[in-house]
């Protein structure tokens, strides 16, 4: 299993935390968006969109990293990560699609324009991850995980932007249910660090 990686990418330690958490051996291959390597013709051959991550699994090839969570849960985690019930189901893609949206145009914007010089409306990111923090915030008050009782590709999918918004300059402490969940999910056995 190859795993076509930038360790800079919230959406590529998605993949990276949650192989780590099922130990599934792979070999990363460092990709360098921001010097074009993922639009090659190579690149573009296992992605048309030329984005990362990109997972290739004998003969499957997944990008998104929203699918390849799919996968991966699918194929080697069982019914923890991805319930198949329909309800359980439903509650792990409402957090799939908040990781996509208001996690990733806001706290990933943010910290985008301040790490690396990206452009947008840097209020305006930050008020979406705030807005997202809270909604989070107040669901973790009242379960200890986003979809399930128990950690899903839900709590996987949102978690390395919300890790990483002091990047942005959102700061963590007034959600204190979040840093709590945060710290449940470093506590995972085979957890791994964003850097790692």
């Amino acid at each position: 299993m190859q795993l076509y990686d930038m360790t800079l990418s919230g959406n590529c330690y998605k993949i990276r935390l949650l192989l780590a958490l099922l130990d599934i051996a792979h070999e990363r291959i460092p990709v360098d968006l921001r010097a074009g390597e993922a639009r090659t013709p190579r690149m573009l051959a296992l992605n048309p969109r030329g984005q990362l991550p990109i997972l290739v699994d004998g003969d499957d090839v997944i990008w998104d990293s929203q699918a390849i969570l799919v996968y991966l849960a699918r194929r080697y985690g069982g019914e923890q990560w991805l319930p198949t019930d329909a309800a359980g189901m439903a509650q792990v893609m409402q957090w799939l699609a908040v990781a996509e949206n208001e996690l990733l145009y806001g706290l990933a914007r943010a910290r985008r324009m301040l790490r690396m010089n990206g452009s947008g409306d840097l209020a305006e990111a930050q008020a979406w991850g705030r807005e997202a923090l809270a909604v989070m915030d107040a669901r973790l008050t009242q379960r200890d995980w986003l979809a399930a009782g128990h950690p899903t590709i839900a709590d996987l999918a949102c978690y390395p932007y919300v890790s990483l918004a002091p990047e942005g300059d959102v700061t963590l402490e007034t959600y204190p249910a979040v840093m709590q969940w945060m710290a449940r999910i470093e506590a995972l056995p085979g957890y791994v660090a964003f850097d790692a």
